[in-house]
């Protein structure tokens, strides 16, 4: 069982603090999602979180291990991170990237074993790619090309996936194409998601757990009922926001909102999870 804990996290561009003092916890075998502000600090914690950025201070913990002390691959045997707008090498199949995703579990000079190509073409059957297995992954559409990267991620063999900002420049139904994909993946696989978006109706639509943050610090944090209100949206984001009730699914949507002009939003209410 691998989940994600922060401890008194600070994450810097230089001197310039970007997080502070974060402590986070991303909840095991849900769906989270990271909303807030351009520039608040979403995609650094995700960095800082996958290692690829290094925290000026605190620690991040997988299944209770300071990652600090863990290799690469064995990170990478426990925790599966896709990036904005990844891109692949020009003329690369879509089972060839796949199959990079195999690398944490491969000896020597990184031959496919069996066990390899069988885990391949389990993660194509289960993204709904098999009969684009042979095509290069430069010839498909956005949405496709998504499942593919996420495709990746399930070769590695990971009950954690992290995404930033999967659905950036999607159109409506690759963005629902995608979400839905990593939801069954959630539910029929057991993966723990936890991702970055913008758009807050799909965020709440889709997660189990939301956290939402401004200036690198925490606002609130809990189900989609919980984060989705006027109040929190306000602090977040600094709107005066209309929540209502989806009609087909229940969960709370955002369906007009206005920028406080005055600038006078109450301070944060800082919550520690």
């Amino acid at each position: 069982m691998n989940s994600i804990t922060t401890k008194n996290l600070d994450i810097a561009y230089e001197e310039a603090l970007i997080v502070k003092e974060l402590n986070m916890k991303i909840p095991h075998g849900k769906i989270t999602s990271v909303i807030g502000p351009n520039g608040c600090g979403k995609s650094t914690v995700l960095k800082a979180v996958g290692r690829i950025l290094k925290p000026k201070n605190g620690a991040v913990f997988l299944s209770g291990e300071d990652i600090r002390t863990m290799s690469t691959k064995g990170i990478a045997k426990k925790m599966a991170i896709l990036p904005q707008t990844p891109t692949a090498p020009s003329g690369l199949t879509v089972s060839e990237l796949i199959a990079y995703g195999r690398f944490p579990h491969q000896r020597g000079f990184g031959k496919m074993t069996p066990e390899d190509k069988r885990i391949v073409e389990w993660a194509l059957t289960v993204t709904k790619l098999t009969e684009f297995k042979y095509r290069e992954v430069d010839t498909l559409s956005g949405g496709q090309r998504q499942r593919v990267w996420i495709a990746m991620a399930l070769a590695q063999q990971t009950d954690l996936i992290l995404l930033d900002e999967p659905t950036t420049y999607l159109d409506l139904a690759h963005q629902l194409e995608v979400l839905e994909l990593l939801q069954d993946l959630n539910r029929e696989q057991g993966c723990t998601i936890a991702m970055v978006l913008h758009d807050l109706n799909l965020a709440a639509r889709f997660s189990d757990y939301m956290i939402a943050i401004r200036d690198g610090q925490i606002i609130k944090c809990g189900t989609p009922e919980q984060v989705m209100t006027p109040a929190v949206l306000q602090r977040t984001f600094s709107i005066d926001a209309e929540i209502v009730r989806d009609p087909r699914g229940g969960h709370p949507v955002c369906i007009t909102y206005d920028i406080i002009q005055t600038g006078a939003v109450k301070d944060r209410e800082v919550i520690a999870i």
